[in-house]
């Protein structure tokens, strides 16, 4: 079966935690979606390319995260929620996935 490319996993944990928590208005549960697939890409990270490599990338995603907040206020959320999630997405490709 083919590996889901850890790019894959931070994105979809971006845009999936703000989808449960808007569609549930719950947010503590979009929390534990984005939690849980930052666990999961992390572990991709610091398996396929080190320590070093995952926390850095750890770090992007939590600043995307943090950053989508006040983008939203500029473009909308949905349209900062993609964007954040797409620079996590290309920087774990770059960093990660495009080795294999």
């Amino acid at each position: 079966m083919a590996e889901v490319p850890t790019a894959v996993i931070a994105a979809t944990g971006l845009v999936g935690g703000y989808a449960t928590a808007r569609w549930t208005k719950k947010r503590p549960l979009g929390g534990v979606a984005l939690a849980a697939a930052g666990a999961v890409a992390a572990r991709g990270w610091q398996q396929k390319a080190g320590n070093a490599t995952a926390a850095a990338l750890s770090g992007a995603y939590v600043a995307a995260f943090a950053g989508s907040h006040p983008l939203a206020k500029k473009i909308g959320a949905w349209p900062s929620v993609f964007a954040v999630a797409g620079g996590v997405a290309l920087a774990s490709w770059v960093a990660v996935d495009r080795r294999k």
